[in-house]
């Protein structure tokens, strides 16, 4: 069940796809104790509960929050052959500055570790996953069944391939390049079984803007716009057997609390972004660094198919945003857009990115995602 383009009556709701995991649930990751069919029905139980709570809340795209993933661009190491090395982890340029506080970010505190690694590829790559992604697929199917749910649509999320060679290491390709080919031509195959079964495909895809203070940050703002237009060309290569309706692309500049103020400005790498063969377009709007890119959106030739999706809530302070705040934010982008029925609410990154780690309360994440719903409603009666 693919996610609606348009809805001509009201702004439809969405989030960017990972949602709080249990407890049992995270018990079960740290132990890993070989339990495959307990921890398989750990997860499937997780799905359920967490598509339960999208549909009793009135979430009008739901997925099924990446509960099987302990991350959202580490679970490619179990699907990607060549992942066997590991490399010092990359801190990012912001938080450097700043060392004390780094070692308190909630997300990344162990990153600012000497010790701490990352996976990196050490032999050729190739996907091996499409059983898991089966799995993955048929779990929210089964969860949306279990609970007798009822959604406007679906999407199922995925790592770009500039993701996956921005975030993780190298040491067997001999160029950045290379192996963010090598990692196109290994997701296809994920891209196109996830298209297949009839929901939105969501390519994530903060390479794309946080890279530029992470792997990139020794590089001037022009050499890293050269590396977006090498990210976005392999990713199109990757899409070609998959419709670009059926797609959307989520960016941004990294979801942590940090001072971030060495994120790359949005109107140097928006032309390039609209390049990318997609139909819709996540990008964070509720943080502080980024509420002004509106102004941005409504300056720019944007692609007369987008759909677009502008994070609404905040996912790194525990305040509620009331549904009034939503709604002025969701005004003011479908004004800049120009076209309320190309407006869908979101959140500006996963409420789940990272497995035990992140700033949210899990219940505050759901009572946000509530008051989403709720500002959309109430955007839906002034706009329509």
């Amino acid at each position: 069940m693919s996610a609606p383009t348009r809805s001509h009556d009201r702004i439809l709701t969405t989030h960017v796809g990972s949602l709080p995991r249990p407890e049992s649930l995270l018990e079960r990751f740290q132990r890993d104790d070989g339990t495959a069919d307990a921890l398989d029905g750990a997860i499937q139980e997780a799905t359920e509960s967490v598509v339960a709570r999208q549909d009793e809340i009135g979430i009008d795209i739901a997925t099924g929050g990446e509960q099987g993933r302990p991350s959202f661009v580490t679970y490619v190491v179990d699907r990607l052959s060549g992942f066997e090395g590991e490399v010092p982890a990359i801190q990012w340029a912001d938080l450097e500055e700043f060392p004390t506080y780094a070692e308190q970010v909630p997300t990344f505190g162990e990153w600012s570790d000497p010790d701490a690694t990352i996976p990196a590829a050490t032999g050729p790559i190739e996907y091996r996953g499409e059983a898991a992604a089966r799995t993955e697929c048929a779990r929210l199917d089964n969860a949306i069944d279990a609970v007798d749910a009822d959604f406007k649509g679906t999407f199922v999320t995925a790592a770009a391939p500039g993701t996956v060679s921005s975030y993780l290491g190298n040491e067997y390709y001999g160029s950045h390049e290379a192996l963010t080919d090598a990692v196109a031509e290994a997701l296809r195959t994920e891209y196109e079984l996830v298209a297949e079964t009839g929901a939105t495909l969501q390519i994530d895809a903060p390479d794309l803007l946080g890279g530029r203070h992470l792997k990139f940050k020794h590089r001037t703002d022009e050499e890293f716009v050269e590396v977006v237009e090498t990210h976005v060309a392999a990713l199109n290569r990757a899409l070609e057997n998959v419709p670009r309706e059926q797609v959307r692309i989520h960016t941004c500049w990294g979801n942590y609390e940090g001072p971030h103020h060495h994120d790359i400005a949005l109107e140097k790498v928006l032309p390039h972004l609209t390049e990318a063969d997609v139909g819709g377009f996540l990008l964070e709007q509720a943080n502080p660094c980024h509420q002004h890119d509106h102004v941005t959106l409504a300056e720019a030739d944007l692609p007369d198919d987008w759909v677009f999706v502008p994070g609404v809530i905040d996912v790194n302070i525990n305040y509620v945003e009331p549904p009034a705040v939503i709604a002025d934010r969701i005004e003011t982008f479908a004004d800049a857009v120009g076209d309320p029925t190309r407006v869908v609410a979101g959140a500006d990154c996963g409420l789940g990115t990272f497995a035990g780690f992140g700033a949210l309360h899990p219940e505050i994440a759901w009572r946000k995602l509530e008051s989403l719903v709720d500002g959309a409603e109430l955007a839906s009666e002034r706009l329509f």
